[in-house]
């Protein structure tokens, strides 16, 4: 019976493990989220200093390529409005992680708990 519940115990604490991984993996993709936010709201309040007699340049590749004002703020509008997207995607995400993450722990919990049972009762027979 102890045996039983040691490999069930093993493959709960493996599943556990998976789950810390995926949660470290979600906090290390929002936190490249967060900079690259914070990145472009520098960007967004620089386009905001400027006025339609400025040139604004667009690097693509290794090329500067003019570019209209009011693409180069709508762009930047946008990209922000997905990484806002996103971060919101990340929380609700490590959300529910973090709720299972705390339902497993008490599973496992429980298990140990269980298999210290079964070997007393395995050492009170001997």
């Amino acid at each position: 019976m102890a045996e039983a519940i040691q490999k069930k115990l093993k493959a709960e604490v493996d599943k556990y493990t998976q789950m810390q991984k995926d949660v470290s993996k979600s906090v290390s993709a929002r936190q490249k989220l967060e900079t690259q936010l914070a990145e472009n709201n520098i960007v967004k309040e620089e386009l905001d200093l400027l006025d339609t007699k400025n040139t604004v340049y667009k690097l693509i590749g290794p090329v500067l390529v003019k570019q209209d004002l009011d693409e180069a703020k709508a762009t930047v509008t946008k990209r922000l409005e997905y990484i806002n997207g996103e971060i919101q995607r990340y929380e609700t995400l490590l959300k529910d992680l973090e709720k299972k993450s705390d339902q497993h722990r008490e599973l496992l919990s429980g298990l140990q708990q269980e298999f210290q049972k079964a070997q007393g009762m395995a050492v009170g027979k001997v």
